[in-house]
């Protein structure tokens, strides 16, 4: 269900004062809403909501879309701060922004992409995908480290997770790109790989910060 980016920002909000803190209904003033705003009226139009003594309440199908919504906002917090490196409070304003992107399948690609995480970066917990189920009952997790790899595997470089940017333009130089593809073949005691026509040599510290889809 596609709704208005103050709706979701609402839904969210809700979620967190009625799943989290155990509360039974939402005050609007908590947000300084109108009694009149536009995202209660578009959420009690579509029947996703209920306003009762100038309290939110939610309907089943409202729960259901809060789960959702706030799912998609703390995968953008993993997004921006594991992936971009975008921590602190802007990393929450661009995840803020981001997050109303992940509709029509991409918050699953990306969950899949950041490998089904449980929590977002302030631990608290990201409500699980179909994607997150079917990944734990096949055992197969998409995208792993580098290190979980066996000698011999080929896959696709996912992103780079690393804060040092020494380390982020040596790998860089080496090809090491989202979407290049990555052949290891050899695990210990040195981790070497091939992107292209050739080949490198790394330690296991640098190895853990590739993190690559395998095939």
């Amino acid at each position: 269900m596609k709704l208005s980016d103050h709706a979701e920002e609402i839904l969210e909000a809700m979620w967190i004062a009625i799943e989290e803190q155990d509360a039974a209904f939402y005050d609007p003033a908590s947000m300084q809403l109108a009694d009149d705003d536009a995202g209660c009226r578009e959420l009690v139009g579509k029947s996703l909501v209920e306003l009762r003594h100038g309290m939110l309440y939610f309907r089943p199908e409202g729960r259901e879309e809060g789960k959702k919504t706030i799912r998609r906002h703390r995968l953008a917090e993993r997004l921006m701060m594991d992936v971009f490196n975008i921590k602190g409070e802007e990393g929450d304003d661009k995840a803020c922004l981001f997050e109303h992107l992940l509709h029509e399948g991409v918050d699953t690609k990306l969950c899949t992409m950041l490998n089904h995480p449980e929590t977002c970066p302030h631990g608290k917990p990201i409500p699980p995908g179909d994607c997150c189920l079917e990944a734990r009952r096949s055992g197969d997790l998409g995208v792993v480290p580098l290190t979980e790899c066996k000698s011999g595997q080929e896959g696709e470089i996912a992103y780079i997770q690393t804060d040092d940017s020494k380390k982020m333009q040596k790998l860089m130089a080496m090809g090491v790109l989202p979407g290049n593809q990555i052949l290891l073949t050899q695990a210990f005691p040195s981790y070497i790989f091939k992107v292209g026509f050739s080949e490198f040599a790394i330690d296991t510290a640098l190895a853990r910060e590739i993190f690559v889809r395998k095939r």
